[in-house]
């Protein structure tokens, strides 16, 4: 009979990376207090989307602790199946009586009464299977040829999204790519080239975009405009919050429906108007450390595969929370960003938890890989 070493379970415990899980951990509290009010559960008393935050939140961890039984290292054999698998997922949505439409962009499977946008899910499998070709193709990062593959192994993600059309989520891959590639050793000029080719397509993009891609692209550009109503509240409720807020339930933007959106989009809305600057920056400086913890990780990973995957899960994160504030205070336009860990969604939730799962898995074996082996 196979006996339990427990030293061994209690080194497992001490490998595992308690200040990412403090961070993501106070990042949620505070995001589900401020979802309290968003969604006004202190006047109805329906504290239903809490409950579903909550769950979801619970099981993420359950996700995490799966996570964690797997050496991250295998995975990376799979990568041709996950490929396949991520592009299968994102093309499901396009066919009649499957895919459900919301918030404009075909994204969405219906599941007995729960809607799962599959693209939350993709965006974890292809971080893990682009991270593998990266690994593979680190030598000659800098060869034209190497970044014509590299660019040609996205493409049917970026294409299938922008079908959707999902213009937010297809830049979220471009940003994982992006933190992938460039810490692969990216040469700066290169870089410069890539960024000056993309302003000149800019333009050309613009004229392949949804009716309502559009609006919200000129109405960046014409903030005072009447169909800007989401940004124009947005910018009233954090002005009116000043430096300490109006206190939590008691912002007027927010309890008298003024606010759209008020429990994903523009959460962080919210939480200026309510608990005001200091409140902000609170945020802000969360998110900071969650950023600071990840390229911390990164650097200690045991492997470039392990360093590149978790640069691409920080690409994400990254874009999402500047998207997310950024468009709250008019410095971006409206794309339905979430602020992970933070907006209300179950799809979300579960995706930024597993991919907090994957980069504690990559900390706990940057020194020791056996640790649930039984003797």
């Amino acid at each position: 009979m196979k006996r339990i070493d427990y030293n061994k379970k209690f080194r497992f415990l001490k490998s595992i990376d308690w200040k990412l899980t403090l961070i993501v951990s106070s990042i949620f509290i505070y995001g589900l207090i401020v979802l309290s009010s968003a969604t006004h559960a202190n006047v109805t008393g329906d504290f239903t989307q809490i409950y579903k935050q909550l769950t979801a939140f619970i099981i993420g961890i359950i996700i995490i602790a799966v996570i964690l039984l797997f050496d991250y290292n295998n995975i990376g054999k799979y990568h041709r199946t996950l490929y396949i698998v991520s592009i299968l997922l994102l093309a499901v949505v396009m066919i009649p009586g499957v895919g459900n439409t919301q918030f404009g962009a075909k994204s969405w499977i219906k599941i007995g009464s729960f809607n799962f946008q599959t693209s939350e899910l993709v965006k974890t499998t292809f971080t893990l299977c682009f991270a593998s070709v990266v690994d593979k193709n680190k030598k000659t990062i800098n060869d034209p040829k190497t970044l014509l593959k590299l660019i040609g192994y996205m493409a049917p993600f970026i294409i299938l999204l922008l079908l959707q059309p999902d213009l937010g989520t297809a830049i979220v891959f471009m940003f994982i790519s992006f933190f992938m590639i460039y810490s692969a050793g990216l040469d700066n000029k290169i870089l410069r080239k890539i960024l000056i080719a993309l302003l000149i397509l800019t333009p050309i993009m613009f004229l392949f975009m949804a009716p309502h891609q559009r609006v919200r692209i000129t109405n960046f550009f014409n903030p005072e405009s009447s169909t800007n109503y989401q940004v124009l509240q947005s910018m009233i409720a954090i002005g009116s919050g000043g430096l300490l807020g109006k206190g939590l339930y008691n912002g007027s933007q927010n309890q008298e429906n003024f606010l759209p959106v008020r429990d994903s989009d523009f959460i962080f809305a919210v939480i200026g108007e309510e608990l005001g600057l200091i409140g902000m920056l609170v945020m802000l400086i969360l998110f900071a450390l969650l950023i600071t913890r990840l390229l911390m990780i990164a650097k200690k990973s045991k492997n470039s595969y392990g360093t590149y995957i978790v640069m691409g899960i920080t690409g994400m994160f990254v874009y999402q929370v500047i998207q997310n504030i950024g468009m709250t205070v008019g410095l971006m336009p409206v794309t339905g960003v979430t602020l992970p860990f933070v907006s209300y969604g179950g799809s979300s939730l579960l995706t930024s938890m597993a991919n907090i799962g994957i980069v504690l898995n990559i900390f706990l074996r940057r020194r020791n890989t056996n640790l649930f082996k039984l003797k």
